[in-house]
């Protein structure tokens, strides 16, 4: 069937256009604040405002589909995405770009969580593994294009055309939405719960900003303590407030699916942990080995590799084994992979670090696609929404922790040395104790049924068996 083909590709372009976009401007920031008048460092801002319009929309996500289309609310967040675009290329002053990446926070937050209830909706879950292969690519191939890419405009023709080429994307996406996308939407959406929103997005802004600057210094110390405390304390306020309400904008309810609980909460877990991995590599490379920026980026690209590497055997590894088996052992040896991370001080060959993050990206990719998955396994359709807007906002929390743990545990080390700069040494305890913690997620994966997710794994069941082999595994 075409659309099984059409639809991921659909969603993966505009993914891939949200994420290159999110990793070229780092490249970029310099050459940006010259030409608007301003400071590379006042340009954080660009960054902060993307992550709270994120924290304002993903939790919404969800109810717009329901209430609107998947369609329609798809379409209207690219073309949300690329005017944010538009507005940053065109920008004349910090406040501009501020305003403009605000106005991309929200068609990429929209982007992601509705591309995904848009593909589990349209593709047979017997096909579900292939299609969410070709989704997250974008998330490989965003972050190693997305500097190389930056920086080549930025040098050889100007920084506005990062924010531009996405215009041109973007409205082939739109075209081929309209073309190969239904537009399904509820029959009876639920009523806007417009206080669970407020709480939930000052919840996840003050969580995902604040956890995300902690240990870099970027603000003083207190204000993002407080941006944490608030954010920890709306994250409670909701909870009560989800418990009381029938139609929460965040269904916590849908924890107690057993698949979604793994995907969530298991997931929470291993990207909190090895999450931190795109963040500490570079820094490690470049402060404890003297490489340019460069240099790192050459290098982390195995991981991209090892990732593509294992796309093509992972419908394979689950049909033989299961999502519960792959899950469970897999979180324990990609976990391995990171914690060997460790031995990357100055003197070890550069062969042996490729060979780490090769074999490391490849485990990691099983991973994330699996998790990704299984996630939608054993959802009923009506509750498709809700599930998505609540895997969206737990990835986002998590990539945001994992942040701060690694920077913290790294700061920790240092000032535990006492030592005047930082070295490859600094890095060891942390890439140990992130892997701990993804390891320990093994538990929660292994709690899952043994069947789970049979249908979208492919997995021969019990209940799918003949007859006979019914029978023999009775007498058995």
């Amino acid at each position: 069937m075409l659309s099984n083909k059409i639809v991921p590709l659909i969603v993966a372009v505009a993914l891939f256009m949200e994420n290159m976009d999110s990793t070229a401007i780092a490249t970029s920031l310099p050459a940006i604040a010259a030409d608007i008048g301003t400071e590379p460092l006042a340009l954080k801002l660009a960054i902060t405002s993307y992550l709270i319009s994120l924290a304002v929309f993903l939790p919404v996500s969800g109810w717009t589909a329901d209430r609107f289309g998947a369609r329609t609310v798809f379409r209207l967040a690219i073309l949300v995405f690329i005017s944010g675009s538009i507005g940053c290329a065109l920008s004349g002053s910090l406040t501009q770009f501020v305003i403009a990446r605000m106005i991309e926070g929200a068609g990429g937050a929209m982007m992601t969580p509705v591309g995904r209830l848009i593909l589990v909706r349209t593709i047979d879950k017997r096909e579900l593994v292939v299609a969410m292969i070709w989704v997250t690519v974008p998330a490989l191939l965003g972050p190693m294009i997305g500097p190389v890419f930056g920086g080549f405009l930025t040098t050889y023709v100007s920084w506005h055309w990062i924010f531009m080429i996405n215009v041109p994307m973007g409205l082939l996406g739109i075209v081929l939405a309209t073309i190969y996308i239904e537009d399904i939407k509820a029959e009876s959406p639920d009523p806007f719960d417009a206080r669970g929103a407020a709480l939930a997005g000052v919840a996840i802004a003050g969580l995902t900003f604040g956890g995300s600057t902690l240990g870099l210094n970027f603000l003083p110390i207190g204000i993002v303590i407080a941006m944490v405390v608030i954010g920890a304390a709306a994250a409670v306020g909701y909870v009560i407030h989800a418990r009381r309400t029938p139609a929460p904008i965040l269904d916590l309810s849908l924890l107690r699916f057993p698949t979604l609980h793994a995907a969530v909460v298991g997931g929470f877990f291993y990207r909190a942990g090895v999450g931190c991995l795109p963040f500490l590599l570079p820094l490690c490379l470049q402060l404890g080995f003297g490489l340019t920026a460069f240099q790192s980026g050459l290098i982390t690209v195995s991981n991209v590799f090892g990732a593509l590497g294992m796309k093509t055997i992972i419908p394979i590894v689950l049909r033989r084994f299961g999502f519960r088996s792959a899950l469970t052992v897999n979180a324990v040896i990609s976990s391995a992979m990171v914690a060997l991370c460790a031995t990357f001080v100055p003197g070890v060959p550069f062969a042996w670090i490729v060979g780490v993050l090769l074999i490391g990206g490849f485990f990691r990719s099983l991973q994330y696609t699996s998790l990704n998955t299984v996630a939608y396994a054993d959802i009923d359709a009506r509750y498709l929404s809700r599930a998505t807007s609540l895997v969206a906002v737990a990835q986002q929390l998590s990539l945001s922790v994992s942040v701060a743990i690694g920077a913290s545990l790294v700061d920790l080390t240092f000032a535990f040395r006492g030592a005047d700069k930082i070295t490859a040494a600094d890095f060891q305890p942390a890439w140990i104790i992130v892997a701990l913690i993804s390891a320990m997620t093994s538990l929660i994966f292994w709690r899952m049924p043994p069947e789970a997710g049979a249908e979208v794994s492919r997995r021969p069941t019990a209940s799918t068996s003949g007859p006979t082999e019914a029978s023999d595994q009775k007498q058995g």
